[in-house]
């Protein structure tokens, strides 16, 4: 039996992907490979958002073709949609498939572990045969692209500790921000329909999956462009209606999707994960502009301050970039001051990196790469202060967390419903909802026993 193995780069999206392409290998026969050095195909699905994320999957297929030349390499995923020719050069690869025809991926494959030509895609049954071209390159318009390809993702590492299933339920997306390399490489937004993500949903609850976690390139845009129109927060409150589902949890939404609606539909079901995630990207208005975001930092600020309000034990994160083309020192400190008084939690804090194509690359007054990387350090700092004064806040109080992995020794690892960690004292099944009484801090969580 022909084995593979899929390695996944980025974002939870990029992960749901993957889930989606080992699950049809699966249903076509093939077999997953117990160690990467094992495999006879292995696919790299690749992130393109950083220059290092193209670094990574370089350095992936390099080390891949080192330590087992004779497996095929497969690169798909943003990388090998934005630059096909590029990964094709490199020693080792044997085709590369881009975003636009991810989903044939499975096609692609024969039971020898061959590529079929790509002229072979066609609606006919896959014959296998030998390779006819070397490297093979499938990338089409990603503007053309109305599929969605997505199975749900589990954060846990090993079959029986499977937890916290994340479900990608939107693609794509329409913003055009001066940056961002993301909407050329997967295209315009496009949704799973309502009725599509609810059977998902029941699938995963009869599983006996506890909370679920929902995702998207832009997932508050969901439902917009379906033929009948719906709204994100329409999409919540049908899966809370419709479904048994204990915990719900949304990955990261635009501020100006974070509406009084989606604000108090979470603060008033206990089933919703009081966690809010909203990219903020700067808080400098100037720079905000030049970006080409579409709110202004008191709109931001508003948004947050109603949801801290509403749920004042939420957590409340968000991502940001330091290093943008024009960001001066003032406008970085405007930037730094704006953060500070506001009541996060947690930030992702990310280094400019130049996207080949974007506006962004070409803009004047480039911040130098080590001014940038001081910055992404003030951030740092500010946010770890941030963070461990939410997290002492918790001493002594009672929290709702879900058991995840056991660790060596006599703890499990949980995650409350505010995203807070917590070494759990005792070995406790993964997948099950506990009462966490928190006596102590980690160096990054919190430390408590079963109530």
């Amino acid at each position: 039996m022909a084995t593979f193995q899929v390695q996944n780069f980025g974002c939870r999206a990029s992960q749901a992907d993957g889930a989606a392409i080992e699950k049809q290998l699966l249903d076509r026969g093939l077999a997953r490979a117990e160690a990467g050095g094992d495999a006879e195909v292995v696919i790299l699905n690749t992130c393109t958002v950083t220059a290092a994320a193209d670094a990574d999957a370089r350095a992936a297929i390099r080390r891949i073709h080192r330590e087992n030349p004779g497996s095929k390499i497969l690169v798909t995923g943003c990388y090998a949609q934005r630059a096909p020719h590029e990964i094709a050069a490199l020693p080792g690869v044997a085709g590369v498939v881009g975003n636009s025809h991810k989903q044939q991926i499975a096609a692609l494959l024969a039971p020898e572990t061959n590529f079929l030509p790509l002229s072979s895609l066609t609606s006919r049954p896959p014959q296998p045969i030998t390779f006819q071209i070397d490297p093979q390159i499938l990338v089409g318009d990603i503007f053309a692209h109305t599929e969605l390809l997505a199975a749900p993702v589990f954060e846990a590492a090993t079959a029986a500790e499977k937890t916290r299933p994340n479900l990608k339920v939107q693609d794509g997306c329409n913003n055009r921000c001066s940056f961002c390399v993301i909407p050329s490489v997967r295209g315009r937004s496009r949704s799973l329909r309502l009725e599509e993500v609810i059977r998902e949903v029941r699938i995963l609850v009869d599983a006996g999956y506890r909370e679920v976690v929902l995702s998207g390139i832009n997932l508050g845009r969901w439902g917009r462009e379906l033929s009948t129109p719906h709204r994100f927060e329409q999409l919540v409150r049908a899966v809370l209606e419709q479904t048994g589902l204990e915990k719900l949890r949304l990955s990261s939404v635009e501020p100006m999707d974070w509406n009084d609606e989606l604000i108090e539909l979470m603060a008033g079901s206990p089933r919703i994960a009081k966690h809010v995630h909203a990219p903020l990207q700067s808080g400098s208005d100037r720079i905000l502009r030049l970006m080409h975001r579409k709110y202004r930092p008191w709109h931001y600020a508003e948004r947050i301050r109603k949801a801290r309000a509403a749920m004042p034990d939420a957590a409340i994160g968000a991502d940001v970039m330091v290093g943008f083309a024009g960001e001066s020192d003032e406008l970085f400190e405007e930037s730094r001051a704006f953060i500070e008084e506001l009541p996060f939690t947690y930030l992702h804090v990310f280094t400019f990196s130049a996207r080949p194509g974007t506006p962004a690359a070409v803009m004047p007054d480039q911040v130098p790469v080590e001014l940038a990387r001081e910055r992404n350090r003030v951030l740092r700092e500010l946010a770890a202060g941030k963070n461990l004064a939410f997290r002492r806040s918790f001493v002594a109080r009672t929290l709702d967390a879900i058991t995840l992995n056991q660790r060596s020794g006599d703890c499990t690892d949980a995650l409350t419903e505010n995203y807070l960690k917590v070494r759990l004292q005792g070995q406790h099944p993964p997948n099950r909802w506990v009462r966490a009484h928190i006596h102590d801090l980690t160096s990054e969580g919190l430390a408590g026993c079963q109530a």
